[in-house]
């Protein structure tokens, strides 16, 4: 398996703790890419009309996209029997801790490109603040989770939900998130030990 990604991308992260939940890591190849929200990268355009990471190419050629059904394939590739829970109770919590975690993810990417991607003129204190709200209301419901949240045997919820906040460590320094949410940041404290997690730590290229 392929995977077109990016060493910053919390998505492509979110991939690559369910390769080694899964125990698949070593079957995945990375390959560069320059994935942009204004920019498109033609190497992933032509596995993926979007062009965004990550994008998983199969050994027949087929692609995956995005990372809610890659997290999905590997774990039934790999057999897994708690990142996508069979029982409907405990399956409708994680898928909704997934949806949580990723819309925590993209209203932070969007608040990201206001500042990065967008020419000064162009630029809305007001846009980028209203997504830094749905950030925090995120937290809020994060906090008010974390006593059922799991550290062994995790779901692709507590998966998600650890990619936005260590999305949050890693570009978003000035929040102190961890101020006014002890037990997510208990949580995320320890669930950041697991190998999963330690191998995935995202880095500039």
């Amino acid at each position: 398996m392929q995977l077109l990604y990016a060493p910053t991308s919390p998505f492509v992260r979110k991939v690559m703790i369910c390769a080694h939940l899964c125990g698949l890591a070593d079957q995945v190849e990375l390959l560069d890419s320059a994935a942009h929200p204004v920019r498109r990268d033609e190497r992933i355009a032509r596995h993926n009309p979007l062009a965004q990471v990550p994008t998983m190419i199969l050994p027949e050629g087929a692609a995956l996209y995005d990372s809610r059904v890659i997290c999905e394939y590997l774990a039934a590739l790999a057999g897994n029997d708690h990142l996508f829970p069979e029982t409907d109770t405990r399956r409708w919590t994680a898928l909704t801790q997934q949806a949580l975690g990723d819309g925590i993810l993209d209203a932070a990417l969007l608040a990201r490109y206001e500042r990065t991607a967008r020419p000064l003129q162009s630029q809305s204190d007001s846009w980028r603040a209203a997504q830094l709200v749905k950030v925090q209301a995120g937290l809020q419901d994060i906090e008010a989770r974390s006593g059922a949240l799991v550290i062994e045997r995790p779901t692709i919820g507590e998966v998600t939900l650890g990619c936005a906040l260590g999305y949050l460590d890693f570009r978003f320094p000035e929040i102190d998130w961890r101020a006014g949410h002890p037990g997510a940041a208990r949580w995320f404290e320890a669930f950041s030990g697991l190998p999963a997690m330690q191998a995935t730590i995202p880095h500039e290229a």
